[in-house]
């Protein structure tokens, strides 16, 4: 039968450009289907996925949003470690197009030749485009507004087969039942039709999650992230400073919960904090005003998608 597999994003890094005690540079792990992804990886990941107990040799693609330092100055390290530890599948990173030369610059000048092949793809900046889809998940990128071209990440679910009823298994061939789960009726030897709906459950509901990095306020998003279960989205400020989230292209914490109402999401994320907040508490309290089911994004912190 059908199982469904966990869908989890877990938070590496919440800081923004500047260190902060206890805030790490941009980085998150999201994990579905047995499959891992890295999305952003600023410096010191691999000592965050470490600390989490993550085998990193095993990260199946890698997403870069732009290359702004606290969101890719890790990567060299992390493909660096990967190869000393003897990876050999293949790595697929995606991220902007001058990404290939940053990296072939740092292989080429330090002599490295790794062990395993490297592809790096380029991402251009529009909202819509399929970057990556297997029988898993389809990715998808997002068009984010801030000083150079940044973007986003749409991670969602491919739609699951039919479920079987655990009450009716028995009464089904074991040689028809995935043909059952793809929706077929099944046909007794006395020439009885039992309906497919009298056998299954519809699939689970498809999740989704939309990683929304460095961006100014920006509704252009709205559409892509319609329903989505949840929704990071950069806070940097709070509105008390929407004067510096504008020069600088940031968001503020009520900024992102309007992005997120407008959405209709069912859960926001908010993270990308400024080392002048030594306590985040007010920009959770600015989002909760706009939109209830906020949380925080803190080191370590593992969310499940769609449950909550």
């Amino acid at each position: 039968m059908y199982r469904r597999t966990p869908f989890t994003v877990i938070t590496l890094g919440t800081g923004a450009a500047l260190p902060a005690r206890g805030r790490y540079p941009t980085a998150q792990l999201v994990q579905i289907g047995g499959a891992s992804y890295l999305v952003d990886c600023g410096e010191g990941t691999q000592e965050r996925l470490r600390s989490e107990g993550i085998n990193f040799v095993g990260i199946d693609r890698i997403f870069i949003g732009h290359l702004h330092g606290d969101h890719y100055l890790g990567l060299m390290g992390l493909i660096s470690s990967m190869h000393l530890l003897g990876r050999k599948k293949e790595l697929h990173v995606h991220g902007p197009k001058e990404l290939k030369e940053v990296l072939d610059v740092q292989l080429r000048a330090s002599g490295t030749y790794l062990r395993f092949p490297l592809h790096v793809h380029t991402v251009l900046h529009n909202s819509g485009v399929v970057l990556f889809s297997d029988k898993r998940v389809t990715i998808t990128s997002l068009a984010l507004k801030h000083r150079i071209p940044c973007t986003g990440f749409l991670f969602k679910e491919v739609l699951g087969p039919r479920r079987l009823r655990p009450d009716r298994v028995e009464s089904i061939p074991i040689r028809e039942r995935v043909a059952v789960k793809n929706g077929a009726d099944v046909t007794l030897s006395d020439g009885t039709k039992i309906p497919n709906v009298e056998l299954t459950f519809d699939p689970h509901p498809v999740r989704s999650y939309a990683y929304c990095s460095d961006t100014a306020y920006e509704p252009a998003l709205i559409p892509f992230l319609l329903g989505v279960d949840l929704l990071y989205h950069e806070a940097t400020f709070t509105n008390a400073m929407v004067a510096k989230a504008k020069e600088t292209m940031h968001s503020t914490a009520g900024q992102a919960a309007e992005i997120a109402k407008s959405a209709r999401v069912s859960h926001l994320l908010i993270g990308h904090f400024s080392s002048r907040f030594k306590s985040v508490d007010g920009l959770l309290e600015e989002a909760r005003a706009i939109f209830p089911n906020t949380d925080l994004s803190y080191e370590g912190g593992r969310f499940l998608v769609g449950e909550g």
